[in-house]
């Protein structure tokens, strides 16, 4: 059975396991520490890169954007009717598979459209970057008895526990345990209730194989109580969840029988990235909003919130890993030589007055199931004053042959060789 990889963990390999795999280089270990499992980059004017993108984006004058309104989200078959180029992206298959939903703003309205290499429907394993939806769906549960992601649960805040879903480290009182926290969050939301958010309760998607009705540990997070108190201590909720995730009646085991090899819980990039686009647009497109969730959960799942000079950041703003920002710089400088050889934050600090945000959640692991080892981004991008303001949404994937944590950053290194071709196209000079 596959296993959900803590990519923390990745660059601390113990000295025997690294004796039993001869073939381990040492430059797949400095990309592991200082790329893959690294820490974020962070723009140098942070506090007005939260608000950066809430006017939007300018997009590509030119290129065909088509608005919710002219879509039509709320009707099966939506997918037929936006404005894509499911080829667009020069990206080989074999590469890896790449989406973007890139957003403008026309007239009074957001728009998109939808690029991708043809891989848009090919179902994979999302591993860890599929915890934004266990998140989601448990806060939309809680809302239900009137009570958001700005509550604490006993003596942990959902700021705190999505952060360290996010950056696979302690904040606050959470301990960095993201695949326990994860699957305790999935244990609130129910795996039907959560599965139904991807098809008639929400993204209506056309594909019903894609579902999440898996877990991330055996070990599930217990916060002690289902007590959940709200920030000002105001409103409190009894939140019941499920004690071990075989408990739901929902719950699949990951080789069940309606499970193909990608497990209990397969998406494909179009899937994940049209989940998290809604979630960015939250306040600027009303007719796609999740339909549980207000605002502020939105802002705690984007931002968190800071736990001292150490972790300044919380939310998807701490995930982990420097492959997208790389890419995004790789494909700036190829426009503007003169910032070549700068690191990838100053590039993006000067492009944007160090106002750029990449909200990422990152997953990857070895799968003894498909003799692979794989990495997965889901991302959204704010380039703010960058050819007049860029806006996306990114899911990509790629794999290797291979089941081993060592393969892992080879998976990693050729996503992110993905994501610089896709990244070069999309923010080529108009």
């Amino acid at each position: 059975m596959s296993r959900t990889l803590l990519l923390a963990g990745i660059a601390l390999l113990s000295a025997h396991a690294m004796a039993d795999h001869p073939d381990w280089q040492p430059a797949n270990r400095i990309y592991d520490h200082e790329v893959l499992s690294a820490k974020p980059l962070l723009p140098a004017q942070l506090e007005q890169a939260m608000a950066a993108c809430v006017a939007g984006a300018s997009g590509l004058a030119g290129a065909e954007y088509r608005t919710a309104a002219e879509v039509a989200y709320e009707r099966d078959g939506w997918e037929q009717r936006v404005a894509a180029d499911w080829t667009f992206f020069e990206v080989s298959p074999y590469l890896g598979k790449v989406l973007v939903i890139d957003a403008r703003h026309q007239g009074e309205a957001v728009a998109f459209r939808y690029l991708a290499n043809g891989t848009q429907g090919e179902l994979y394993e999302p591993w860890s970057s599929s915890k934004i939806m266990a998140f989601t769906a448990a806060v939309a549960a809680a809302r239900q008895q009137g009570i958001g992601a700005d509550a604490r649960v006993g003596e942990y805040q959902l700021a705190d526990l999505i952060t360290s879903i996010n950056s696979y480290a302690p904040h606050g009182k959470a301990d960095g345990d993201s695949n326990a926290i994860a699957s305790w969050f999935l244990n609130v939301a129910g795996r039907d209730d959560a599965t139904a958010l991807f098809h008639d309760r929400w993204l209506r998607l056309a594909d019903p194989r894609v579902r999440l009705r898996g877990a991330y540990a055996n070990q599930v997070f217990d916060p002690g109580t289902t007590t959940w108190r709200s920030a000002d201590g105001e409103t409190t909720a009894q939140v019941a969840s499920f004690t071990a995730n075989a408990d739901d009646p929902g719950f699949q085991s990951y080789r069940c029988d309606d499970c193909d090899l990608t497990g209990n819980k397969p998406m494909t990039t179009l899937a994940q990235a049209e989940w998290l686009k809604r979630l960015a647009t939250h306040d600027s497109v009303p007719s796609t909003r999740h339909p549980g969730l207000e605002s502020g959960d939105v802002r705690v799942l984007f931002e968190g919130r800071p736990d001292g000079p150490e972790r300044p950041v919380g939310g998807m703003r701490a995930g982990i890993s420097r492959m997208l920002p790389r890419a995004l710089a790789d494909a700036i400088t190829r426009q503007s030589p003169d910032l070549a050889g700068q690191d990838a934050g100053t590039v993006l600090d000067a492009v944007t007055e160090g106002r750029w945000s990449v909200w990422q959640k990152i997953g990857a692991g070895p799968s003894e199931t498909r003799g692979a080892s794989e990495t997965v981004m889901l991302a959204q991008v704010c380039l703010p004053g960058f050819q007049g303001g860029r806006s996306f949404t990114v899911a990509a994937q790629a794999g290797v042959p291979g089941a081993s944590e060592e393969n892992v950053s080879v998976a990693a290194q050729r996503l992110e060789q993905a994501l610089a071709i896709a990244m070069n196209q999309l923010l080529a000079a108009p």
